[in-house]
């Protein structure tokens, strides 16, 4: 959605997507706006509460069955496990999407991962299209103004150009860049605490290639989960970039993360969207109109 000054300052029912990496203040602008008639919609509580909650108690469920104890009381049915999944504490849904490598130090297998991947990917997709809807819910039923969606890094990998249309149709696009200048901070940040995330098939099996050529390693189950996820993390971020700017050059904003990090009331969010709008450039109907296509080739 792209509006001018004016129409932004009249918009009556905001709605915003914040796009970026994982650490570049998606969730902390959300939790700022959320105290002031915001909506905040978190795509990873919807996929971990909505969409994968079944698969993830599947999973407890396969590893309780393997203590005889909790065996004895699944199979009657005299136990029962909840998900606890909380907008700032997504712990189920990462644990869920696992790590590849040595099942000895926590990793999944190759066919398990990606089974896992692509459990992750449709749920993501899903709860991208639900956000019409929560839009309207947030207003009708909940009684909030505003509106703001705080996706997943790996929005830009979905490979699903139906997904951006439908969000750039519903809000403005708001993509939290990364200066040159602070790349590395963010890249040693997620490298010192590895966490699970979505690869694009392509980029995965490239990745786990080159991978085990580097180390001199033969199989997947030698690989050491943490250590592969911060070997990749750089090139999984660098390759994110280009991907990220092909949905926000046609459909959005761009911000840096270093304004985002100044950001400290609802005024002062707004302010940073308007400076954006400023110094975006008009796209032509033609331009934007081929932007979707040219989505998949990035």
């Amino acid at each position: 959605m792209r509006l001018t000054i004016d129409e932004f300052r009249h918009w009556q029912h905001r709605c915003v997507t914040l796009l970026g990496m994982s650490g570049v203040g998606k969730t902390y602008l959300s939790g700022l706006l959320r105290r002031n008639d915001w909506f905040h919609y978190s795509g990873d509580y919807r996929i971990g509460t909505r969409y994968l909650d079944e698969p993830i108690l599947d999973l407890i469920k396969l590893q309780a069955m393997q203590v005889p104890f909790l065996r004895d009381l699944l199979r009657r049915d005299w136990v029962a496990f909840q998900n606890k999944i909380q907008v700032d504490d997504l712990g189920p849904v990462l644990s869920f999407v696992g790590q590849l490598g040595d099942p000895d130090k926590g990793g999944l297998s190759l066919p398990e991962f990606n089974r896992r991947q692509a459990l992750y990917r449709d749920a993501e997709i899903r709860a991208m299209q639900d956000v019409p809807e929560f839009i309207r819910k947030a207003r009708e039923i909940y009684g909030y103004s505003h509106f703001v969606n705080d996706v997943g890094g790996s929005l830009c990998e979905l490979e699903e150009p139906s997904v951006i249309d439908l969000l750039a149709q519903h809000s403005l696009i708001l993509y939290i860049r990364v200066p040159q200048a602070d790349e590395i901070k963010l890249i040693r940040r997620a490298q010192a605490d590895p966490k699970p995330l979505y690869f694009r098939p392509a980029f995965i099996k490239a990745a786990v290639k080159d991978y085990l050529v580097e180390q001199g390693l033969e199989y997947v189950a030698d690989i050491d989960p943490n250590d592969f996820t911060r070997w990749v993390f750089p090139r999984l971020f660098h390759s994110r970039v280009p991907r990220y700017e092909a949905i926000a050059r046609p459909f959005g904003y761009t911000v840096e993360s270093t304004e985002v990090a100044a950001v400290r009331d609802e005024q002062d969010f707004l302010t940073l969207i308007e400076t954006a709008i400023t110094r975006t450039p008009s796209l032509a109907p033609d331009e934007e109109a081929k932007a979707l296509t040219g989505l998949n080739e990035v």
